[in-house]
């Protein structure tokens, strides 16, 4: 069975992230989870999309706050299936 990575652009979306986490869970589905910022740590989003699919994954979650755009950052470095979950902020 293919992984699904779950990727947050903070670890302050955890609370948003723990519904699908848990869903995942609920499913049997076998998934990593990773805080990656689109901002600070573009490399490191690009280099792990990239191989996301040589290292077994078949989808991947983003959740990201104020940048929302990592969820197309990471859609624009793959073929692999993304699913953006927006998170709220308190300043938007």
């Amino acid at each position: 069975m293919k992984k699904a990575a779950v990727i947050m652009g903070s670890d302050s979306d955890l609370p948003v992230v723990e519904k699908a986490i848990s869903t995942l869970k609920d499913f049997e589905v076998p998934f990593e989870v990773h805080v990656y910022s689109a901002h600070r740590t573009p490399e490191q989003v690009k280099s792990f999309v990239e191989q996301a699919d040589k290292n077994g994954f078949g989808v991947i979650i983003a959740a990201a706050g104020k940048a929302a755009h990592l969820a197309g950052a990471i859609a624009a470095n793959t073929v692999l299936p993304v699913i953006g979950i927006p998170v709220s902020s308190k300043t938007f």
